[in-house]
């Protein structure tokens, strides 16, 4: 009379199949962790004093994202105002679980749209005063976004780096912070798909969907985007 146990090829092909089917279903990310209560209740209060706290004179954000690692390197010399703010927007976990929500290639990546609709609100028109320009938008250079000529004084929290040299923004009062120091072709690898549909610059009209519905909406319509999971900050030597 045959064996009824199962033969060790037949055991093994469906060991296979059982791993293959498991690994078509891991989701791509792991999910992000809530901000606890307390770091909810600084997001959604602009007012206070830590987010005004001097920056160092260098200082690099370690961004970790669904591409990897990059890492932006802010002198605060080159903009003692946008790197105040945008040193206390890192070290305070503003852009922690945010979306790249423009990235068009060989041009720029911008990002600063929070995942909370109720911080999106906190934070609209919580504008900064202009510093110096220092618009030499050279590949790898950064700076806040401002909603155009015209309406100077009106950077707040959304950030682009070039991913190319782009000379003809050149003429507009864009104040340079920084470099990227590590991680080019991460921002290089960012999904560009959605190009200026997916919310598109301060200045085009189109965020209102992204600020009100926040990530929700976001990975709802526009799943592709790139993700920052999480950034932390470090001081470091000053340049000479």
């Amino acid at each position: 009379m045959p064996s009824r146990r199962p033969s060790l090829f037949a055991a093994a092909l469906v060991a296979v199949l059982t791993l293959g089917s498991a690994a078509c279903h891991r989701p791509a990310l792991a999910p992000s962790a809530r901000p606890s209560a307390a770091t909810r209740a600084l997001l959604l209060d602009p007012s206070n004093p830590e987010w005004t706290r001097p920056a160092p004179a260098v200082s690099h954000l370690r961004f970790e994202t669904s591409q990897g690692v990059f890492v932006l390197e802010v002198v605060r010399a080159w903009g003692p105002l946008g790197a105040d703010r945008l040193y206390n927007l890192a070290r305070l976990g503003y852009y922690d679980d945010t979306r790249f929500h423009r990235v068009r290639s060989a041009y720029i990546a911008q990002w600063g749209l929070h995942g909370d609709s109720a911080v999106n609100a906190a934070w609209k028109g919580r504008y900064l005063a202009d510093d110096a320009p220092r618009s030499h938008n050279t590949r790898g250079t950064f700076a806040f976004s401002y909603e155009g000529p015209g309406h100077e004084g009106t950077r707040n929290t959304q950030l682009y780096v070039n991913l190319a040299d782009n000379p003809r923004n050149d003429a507009e009062p864009f104040t340079v912070l920084g470099t990227v120091a590590e991680g080019m072709d991460v921002l290089d690898r960012l999904y560009s798909g959605y190009g200026e549909e997916s919310g598109s610059g301060v200045r085009q009209g189109k965020q209102g969907p992204l600020e009100r519905g926040g990530n929700a909406f976001m990975d709802r319509e526009y799943p592709k985007l790139d993700r920052i999971r999480r950034v932390t900050v470090r001081t470091v030597a000053a340049k000479e």
